[in-house]
Order: C-alpha cells, then structure tokens, then sequence
C-alpha cells in the first residue's frame, strides 16, 4: 500500500483551496481539485484516509460527488469494493433513502444494496462541515444492514461543529481547519 509520508500530506494539504462565497454568500468552499489533479497529493491522502481502519472493512462508500473520487482510489489502494452513495435520483434501482439538511439546504442521497448484509463498510468524504450528509450516510448504510466500520474525511471545518452532531467515535480526519 502507498505510504502517506509528513511531506507528501503537507503538500496535499497547500493543494486544497478555499473560496469565498460559494455556493452562496457566507459560504467558504473548499476546493479540492488541485489535490485531485496532484497523483502523490491524491495517493498520499487516500492512503492517510485508510490507514486507521487497516483489516476492518470489506469495501468503501464514497459520498457523492467529491467523496466518490477519493473513495475510489482508497478503494484501489487496498483492493476493496466501492459503493456510492448518490443524490436523489441517480442510481437505476436504490434500496433505500435518506434525508438530511445541509447548512444551506436539504436534500436526499440514496444507495444500493450490491453487497451481503453485514458487510463492513468505511464511510469516506471529503470535508466535513456541520455533519449532515455523513450521520444521514451512517444512518442509510446502517438501515439497509451494514455494518458502519468508520469514518474517514479529508478535510474538517471544525468550526461548523460537525464532530458533535455526527457523535461518531470512529471519525478520522486527515487534515482540519
């Protein structure tokens, strides 16, 4: 497995951007395309994302959209499956549905059920803000019989008090603001 080095995360983390205003005003987007585009950036921080749940999961859901991306190489990283976790909508035959609300909204992700229940699924997003669409992606993976074996994000808004509303003791961050 691809080893997350001091100076390959640090690098990582320069890489993610914020902007002001977006989607909305008052709102700080974090830009994690530069990552994205960076391959040690990129393998470095999903071998970060992983490597506390190391022989814990069978297979990875990633949060839609940004989340897929980083699921989908941790996934390849340690040779597991990958399930989305998509918006309303998406996905040809859900098994179930969730809603939540966000800090600037609502909305509704689905899933389907492509492995055995009791599968040990690792949850994987890219920022966490005021915990919303993780605890409804904890809530969904639970409710259509999977087992929740963590948390993993890149990037934490601490100040969104995210953390707190998902009361998740298995949550992992690798970087934080």
């Amino acid at each position: 497995m691809y080893e997350a080095t001091a100076p390959a995360l640090a690098r990582a983390q320069s890489l993610i951007r914020s902007i002001p205003d977006h989607p909305e005003p008052g709102i700080v987007f974090r830009d994690v395309m530069p990552l994205l585009a960076d391959g040690p950036a990129l393998h470095a921080t999903a071998a970060a994302l992983i490597a506390p749940f190391a022989d814990s999961f069978d297979a990875i859901a990633g949060v839609e959209a940004r989340g897929f991306l980083l699921a989908g190489v941790a996934a390849g990283l340690c040779g597991c499956g990958l399930v989305p976790i998509r918006k309303a909508g998406k996905l040809p035959r859900p098994a179930g549905h969730q809603e939540y609300t966000l800090e600037y909204g609502s909305a509704t992700i689905e899933m389907q059920t492509d492995l055995p229940a009791g599968s040990r699924i690792l949850l994987i997003d890219d920022v966490l803000a005021t915990g919303g669409t993780l605890r409804a992606s904890r809530e969904l993976l639970q409710r259509l019989g999977y087992v929740h074996a963590g948390t993993a994000v890149l990037f934490e808004i601490a100040d969104l008090g995210g953390r707190a509303r998902l009361a998740d003791n298995t949550l992992h961050t690798v970087f934080s603001a």
